[in-house]
């Protein structure tokens, strides 16, 4: 299956898990990071605090670019009802993770598609359950660093995958792009097409 558009699009995210991601679809499209914060304000959900972050990159980014299709995602781990961001340091990191040791947590990712005549968001949240862990595991894989950079402090497509006893949802959902998802808000906004061939 290929994938036509004549948009010009920007991926508004320094991850480079979610350029991977989109680039299955195929498509040309430029990366552009978006200097807006993501800050946590007012008595939200997580899934409308999530949306409204990935909106704000996008406006930041369509300011300089009017005429390009621009998409912005964030992704926050929350569990019994406290946000866990990136943590700021190991200390967090550990605190993070002792918290999701033996139980289940939410994954949600706002992702907000934002240009000319163009303007929606949607968040899909995927349930991940934690196998107990030792303190030991806790603090091995906080010493390699990769906690810091990752919403709730691990990776499921790093070793902090091997933390994850199951998931209820999409996979590449926690990694940071329902890709699925977001190829079906595409379609059904005429961005893409699908390139239908001589037989077809």
């Amino acid at each position: 299956m290929k994938l036509t558009t004549n948009q010009r699009f920007i991926l508004a995210s320094e991850s480079p898990r979610r350029k991977e991601l989109f680039g299955k679809l195929g498509i040309p499209f430029e990366v552009i990071v978006s200097g807006a914060a993501e800050i946590v304000e007012g008595n939200l959900t997580v899934e409308e605090v999530a949306m409204n972050i990935a909106i704000s990159k996008t406006t930041a980014i369509l300011k300089e670019n009017p005429s390009a299709i621009v998409i912005a995602a964030d992704t926050i781990v929350s569990f019994e009802d406290e946000f866990l961001m990136k943590p700021k340091d190991h200390a967090e990191a550990k605190a993070f993770l002792q918290k999701l040791s033996g139980n289940k947590h939410q994954v949600t990712t706002g992702v907000a598609i934002y240009g000319e005549g163009c303007s929606i968001s949607f968040a899909e949240t995927t349930l991940v359950q934690f196998f107990e862990l030792s303190e030991g595991q806790i603090d091995a894989y906080v010493a390699t660093g990769d906690s810091l950079d990752k919403a709730g402090a691990y990776g499921i497509q790093t070793m902090g995958g091997l933390f994850v006893q199951s998931i209820q949802g999409d996979y590449n959902n926690v990694i940071g792009l329902p890709i699925s998802r977001l190829f079906k808000a595409l379609l059904s906004l005429r961005l893409i097409e699908i390139e239908r061939g001589l037989n077809s």
